[in-house]
Parts: C-alpha cells; structure tokens; sequence
C-alpha cells in the first residue's frame, strides 16, 4: 500500500507533467499562429509589391484590404489582427502624418485648413441625415442609424453602441464596411484625379527587388538604429500619452500630435517610418480593416443589408459633391478637397495622400479634426436624439407596441 506522503508525491508530479504538456501545447499553438500571421503578412506584402510595378495606387494597403477580407470571408483566418501589430500600425501611421506638419507646410496649408474643415461638419450633417434616413426606411431605431453612419471613429463608436441604446453589431458592420469602401475606393478615385509621377505609384515607391537596400531602409535618419529607436520612443509615448488624456483614436493621434510638436520645434526629426517599414505598416491597416469582415457579421444584419449598402455608398457620394463644390467654390485642388472630406477612413486616406502629390498637411489637420468632431459630439448627441424621438408615456399608451420606436434612454450623459 501506498503511504500518504507517496500519494502527495505521485500527485505532484502528474500536475506537474500536466503543466508541462499544457505548456507545450500553448507553445506550439503561438508558434502555428505567429506562422499563419506571417505567411498572410508576407502575401499581402508580396501582392503590394506587385502591385507598385503595375502602378496601382497604395498598393499596398489596397491588396493588403483584400488578402484580408478574402482570409476571413473563406475561413482561412478566423481573428482579428493581434491588437500588438494593430496599435503599432496606427501608431507609426500617425507619427508619418504628423513628420509632415512642419511651420512652411502649415503656413502653406492654412488658406485651405479653415473651409475644408468646415466642409468635414457638412460632412458629419450628411452622415447623420442618412443615418436617420437609414432608421426610418430600414425601421430600425434611430441610434442604429445614425452610430451605424456616423463618420469617423469606428472603434469607439462600436464599443458605445450597447450604452447608447444601439444595436453593436449592426453598428460594427456598417462602420467597418464604411471603412472598407472608403479605404478601397480613396487610392482609385484619388489616382484618377491626380496619377502619380516619376515611379511614385504606390505608398512604397519602388519595388523592394528593384532596389534590395531597401530592407535595411526603416527610416528617414541617415542613421537608421537612432531612427528606429527614436521612432520606438514617440510611439509609446504618444500611445500611452493619448490614453491617458482619454484622446480619441489614442494609438494615432498620440504619436502624431507628439511627433508634431517635435518637428515644429525642430527638437527632432528624421525619426519617420520610410521604406520596407512604411509599407509594413500600410500592410497591416488594409489587413486590420479586411479581416473584420465574416460571413457572421453578414448575416446577423440580414434585411438591413441593402439599407446599409445604399446608404454607405450614397454618403461617399455626396462627399465627393461637397468636395468638388468647395474646390470650385474656392479654388481649391479636387484632391486635397476629396481627401480631406471622405467619410472616415482616417488611415487609408492619409495613406493614400502620403503616396501622391497631396496637400498632406491641410488634410491630415482637416481629417483630426473631424475625429475629433465625432468623438466629442457623438455620445451626447445620440442621447439628445434618442430623448427626443423616445414616446412619452401618455402617447406610448395610445400607440401599438409595433410601432413604437427602437430606441433607448442613453444613459451616457
């Protein structure tokens, strides 16, 4: 017989080969998805590449968008892009955008800064008029419609949908294919007004085996490991700095406000991300926004469908129209206007604009500020909507339960 101290042994050392096998297991199943990671990552950089010796434009985010949709619609990838690589995208992303705002470049930009941003609040008026139209044509609830439309912000509207009496998933979808649309058409209708010269066809310049120095090329510092570094540096600080202050889109606008200021003051510069890493980080935009859309996501909209589609693509539209009356009215260029206008897509248009000939400046400052706009006005607007539109109870008496409204008191103040 066994004595109680040899039960306590035997019982040890089962858990501890328990543990063991779990840790091998959970080793090998890092190790399997860093691999599918990788090899989606490759392909779509790989497609990019091609895609620059062709001249599409943004290549590179625009493939990218693609491998992703087609990895999750077919099951091939059943994740999101691990939030690690999609805080770092958006973070180099921003500091890119704000290594372009330097005092010749805003004193450039200024004339055009002021009306294209109040073309952005039309812009934000033209969403909510759909979004409203969305929930009346589509009888749904009128948070529903207006969070599923509004222009800008998209991780943080989806996530205050539940507190604002919205349906999240439908808010999710249509956000995400406001996104994809505006991130898929903005490089085409960007290049048919403006093609690019002299080889710049695409966010990587030239083809990474037309020149293989490239591969060491990760920043504008003639010293890379200092760029690098420093470029490592203002992205968690600007990351960490705007979550701290509750900014809006904090893994982008931290590290460009804190890029900004560095480049203004000419405290630092040559630290932005170029090359083979710039068009990494345009890879994993187009991949963050293609891999958010399954087969689950479609159908738990189902009749609404259609809505969405006619109401996404009819404000894209009638964004191109403001832009091109406030180009004409002010004698602005058509590119910046469009670009500055779009619907949200705040990533892929300043990719795209960083890949042509843009006004960069005046469009970068415009679309932070129409995020800004958003994050600001949002919450306390569709609670103000909801209010107003929710029966009072002396009328929800008199009316059937089936026409009463879809809606919600928020209780985000």
């Amino acid at each position: 017989m066994f004595s109680p101290r040899t039960h306590v042994v035997t019982d040890r050392a089962g858990t501890g080969t328990a543990r063991r096998l779990l840790a091998g297991t959970l080793a090998r199943s890092r190790v399997g998805s860093a691999a599918v990671w990788l090899a989606l990552g490759g392909v779509a950089f790989a497609l990019g590449e091609a895609g620059s010796l062709i001249g599409l434009p943004a290549p590179h985010l625009l493939l990218a968008l693609l491998v992703g949709a087609a990895a999750s619609l077919s099951g091939a990838v059943k994740q999101q892009l691990p939030k690690p690589a999609a805080v770092a995208s958006q973070a180099g992303i921003g500091v890119l955008m704000g290594s372009y705002i330097t005092p010749a470049s805003l004193q450039s930009a200024g004339p055009a800064a002021l009306p294209m941003t109040a073309a952005t609040v039309l812009t934000i008026g033209l969403c909510l008029a759909a979004g409203s139209l969305l929930a009346r044509w589509g009888r749904t609830g009128l948070a529903d419609g207006a969070l599923s439309l509004v222009p800008g912000g998209s991780a943080a509207v989806v996530a205050a949908a539940d507190d604002l009496g919205a349906d999240s998933r439908l808010v999710a979808f249509s956000q995400y294919f406001r996104v994809a649309l505006v991130a898929f058409t903005a490089p085409l209708v960007a290049f048919a007004m403006h093609p690019a010269t002299g080889g710049n066809t695409g966010t990587g310049g030239t083809p990474l085996w037309d020149d293989p120095h490239q591969i060491v090329h990760l920043s504008q510092n003639t010293h890379q490991l200092a760029g690098v570094l420093m470029l490592a540096a203002v992205c968690i600080l600007g990351v960490k700095a705007g979550r701290h202050i509750s900014m809006p889109a904090p893994a982008l606008l931290g590290p460009m406000v804190i890029t900004a200021l560095f480049v203004f003051t000419g405290t630092a510069q040559g630290f932005a991300p170029d090359g083979v890493l710039r068009s990494i980080l345009f890879v994993l935009v187009g991949l963050e926004v293609g891999l958010r859309f399954t087969w689950a996501s479609v159908r738990s909209i189902g009749r609404l469908f259609p809505h969405v589609l006619l109401w996404t693509v009819a404000v894209c539209f009638a964004c191109g129209g403001l832009a091109w009356a406030f180009s004409a009215a002010l004698g602005l260029p058509l590119l910046d206007a469009y670009l500055a206008t779009t619907p949200g897509g705040i990533n892929a248009v300043l990719a795209t604009a960083a890949s042509l000939d843009a006004n960069l400046p005046a469009i970068s400052t415009v679309q932070s500020i129409r995020l800004f706009i958003v994050m600001l006005l949002t919450p306390p607007l569709i609670s103000w909507l909801s209010r107003k539109n929710t029966p009072k109870p002396a009328l929800a008496a008199a009316t059937p339960a089936k026409h009463l409204p879809v809606v919600t008191e928020s209780a985000v103040s």
